[in-house]
């Protein structure tokens, strides 16, 4: 499934959560690292409008849909793909990790974040090994030297999984800068996916989440913050419509 963004195209090259682990499995083998990006509206809305996030994007290697809009436009377009949020994708991850024999780190949020979600990922996940946290400075800039000496602390704590939880669009830079200095590391970019982990913030019921109602639990949580960006999502969807029933008709299109 593509999506236009302005400046190009941005594909979920990754359908199905069978598909993910494969690929992620095969890398693990091979000492190979990755940058995993988690596509919703409001990525598509900021890739609209920011080149360098556009770029960033598209040096990710794997794409999934995260959000229920992305998983309903490709249902429209006949290329169906699986919702994999980035915050349900970490505990799976870090199993993967640990059954590869890999360490992984935490970089973002805070260092009390950040130790309670080891804590808590340690629990869920027995045998796995916490390299390293992170809680990048107030202001970090993701592609600049401060960045790279964090990539380089990562790969040499011997981490060989990153979850990055930055935010959007910081965490994809922030991936996408690690393929070039840290290429043997896996970068998962998960939202808050560490602080629903550690308490610090929490996320919506499990069936609030199977109604597809989890927006309204976060505008309802956070209006002020939230009704801007769900305003923007929408007014970019009618687009979006229109190029899924396109692709419906012609998938090279």
């Amino acid at each position: 499934m593509k999506f236009r963004t302005g400046g190009g195209e941005i594909a979920v090259n990754i359908a199905t959560r069978a598909r993910l682990e494969a690929e992620v499995a095969a890398r693990f083998a091979r000492g190979q690292g990755f940058a995993l990006a988690t596509l919703n509206l409001d990525h598509l809305v900021k890739l609209a409008a920011d080149p360098t996030f556009r770029a960033a994007y598209q040096a990710q290697d794997l794409v999934v849909a995260d959000g229920n809009p992305i998983v309903w436009l490709s249902r429209l377009a006949r290329q169906p793909v699986d919702l994999m949020p980035g915050s349900d994708l970490v505990v799976p991850l870090a199993q993967m990790a640990t059954h590869a024999g890999h360490p992984v780190a935490l970089v973002g949020s805070t260092d009390e974040s950040l130790r309670q979600a080891a804590q808590a990922l340690k629990k869920a996940v027995p045998g796995l090994e916490v390299a390293c946290r992170i809680a990048p400075p107030f202001g970090f800039d993701p592609e600049g030297p401060g960045a790279d000496a964090i990539l380089r602390q990562v790969a040499d704590s011997g981490a060989r999984l990153c979850f990055i939880a930055l935010g959007a669009p910081k965490q994809e830079r922030f991936a996408a800068r690690g393929r070039a200095v840290a290429p043997g590391v896996g970068f998962a970019s998960i939202g808050a996916g560490l602080d629903f982990l550690s308490g610090t913030q929490v996320r919506a019921p499990l069936w609030v989440r199977r109604l597809a109602l989890e927006w309204l639990w976060r505008l309802l949580g956070q209006p002020r913050r939230m009704l801007m960006r769900y305003l923007q999502c929408i007014g970019i969807m009618p687009g979006h419509l229109v190029r899924a029933l396109m692709q419906r008709r012609n998938p090279d299109n």
